[in-house]
């Protein structure tokens, strides 16, 4: 007889959220506390700074080097495909991936940028293009955030991107991208669970609501073949 749980794999999780949002402090917690519970877990954390790619994408961010705007935003996308077959090979080896940003950031950040006028420089939908067929996560925890209340926290508006007005249009972005998550079944085969987390709160409310919605997904593992984005087949 087979065993029913040998097509079962890892999970791949992902946590997005505004800047300052407290999504790179709970992410690391998170590895570490499923690490001390002897769960194989891989951070992955996006942009990845360390790659030929991430050293172009770091220094743009710390606003060093000025880069087009769409080749900024296919440098972020490439960031991600240069990982997508380690995260995949990581899941089906029993690895549970958590990764700190994903593709919902590159969207929407890319399609937040406007001109003189206020006119957005870079469609939506072009924004999501070259994202489509990445390795999807089964579980996104977006942390959301007020600007006004991100600014209350150290070290705000020290990146490019770290400005009230860029982030109340990052925010209507996410909200966008979560209503679409939501709507459409078939995003990611349909394999995609998006949640919203009151990010505004403190540290361990946070860390709490966190664990109550990892913990039976790594526990129970999931069925079948990694997804992929924004892809029907």
């Amino acid at each position: 007889m087979s065993n029913p749980t040998s097509s079962r794999r890892a999970p791949f999780i992902v946590i997005e959220g505004l800047d300052r949002s407290g999504k790179t402090t709970q992410t690391s917690k998170l590895a570490q506390r499923l690490e001390g519970s002897g769960v194989d877990t891989k951070l992955v954390k996006f942009p990845d700074r360390t790659t030929p790619i991430g050293k172009m994408i770091d220094s743009y961010l710390r606003s060093a080097s000025d880069l087009d705007d769409h080749a900024v935003h296919l440098l972020f996308s490439a960031n991600r495909w240069e990982l997508a077959p380690t995260i995949e090979r990581l899941l089906t080896a029993g690895t549970t991936v958590i990764c700190d940003r994903y593709a919902f950031s590159g969207i929407a950040f890319s399609a937040s940028k406007v001109d003189a006028e206020g006119a957005p420089l870079l469609p939506f939908e072009w924004c999501r293009s070259p994202d489509v067929g990445l390795p999807a996560p089964d579980l996104v925890l977006f942390f959301d955030i007020t600007p006004e209340k991100a600014k209350e926290r150290g070290g705000y508006g020290e990146e490019r991107y770290e400005k009230e007005e860029m982030q109340l249009r990052v925010r209507k972005a996410f909200h966008r991208i979560a209503e679409e998550m939501g709507e459409d079944e078939k995003v990611g085969r349909g394999a995609t669970r998006w949640v919203t987390v009151d990010a505004g709160r403190g540290m361990d409310e946070v860390e709490r609501d966190v664990w109550t919605l990892v913990e039976p997904l790594v526990r129970g593992g999931v069925t079948g073949p990694v997804a992929k984005l924004w892809t029907t087949s």
